[in-house]
């Protein structure tokens, strides 16, 4: 699942010595988590409201199963972005519980990078990495 936002934002530039998620670092975060959550829901609202205004009945069997394959991918990638806005949220309560930016799985700080990189992100990148080990040792 792609996570990368189409805005553009300005990098937080940490100060020496400043304290990992600070109130400036998590209000950073918070601004880039909301504006992201609303270009996904203009997305989505977007999508309805052009499904609705192009459902057109097609005579030809051909052209039916083309409209009906476009609106079938449509309505997955936007399942994905409900998803994402869901994933949005839960980090969002992070932030307000001061949760955020430590890795669920050993607890160290994930890194101002890898957040902006990936905001959503729950582990630092060596436990990502591992979990990604296991899960290709299942899939096998």
């Amino acid at each position: 699942m792609a996570e990368v936002t189409n805005k553009q934002f300005t990098p937080y530039q940490a100060k020496p010595d400043e304290e990992f998620m600070n109130k400036t670092q998590l209000n950073h975060f918070r601004k880039i988590l909301n504006d992201w959550k609303a270009e996904l829901s203009q997305e989505l609202d977007r999508t309805v409201h052009t499904m609705q205004d192009e459902v057109t009945t097609f005579a030809d069997p051909n052209d039916r199963a083309s409209q009906e394959s476009d609106i079938t991918l449509e309505l997955r990638n936007r399942d994905r972005e409900r998803k994402l806005i869901k994933k949005i949220d839960e980090t969002l309560r992070n932030i307000e519980n001061k949760e955020y930016g430590y890795c669920n799985g050993c607890g160290i700080e994930i890194g101002l990078k890898r957040l902006e990189a990936r905001p959503t992100a729950t582990l630092c990148i060596d436990c990502k990495t591992l979990d990604e080990m296991r899960e290709k040792q299942v899939a096998k």
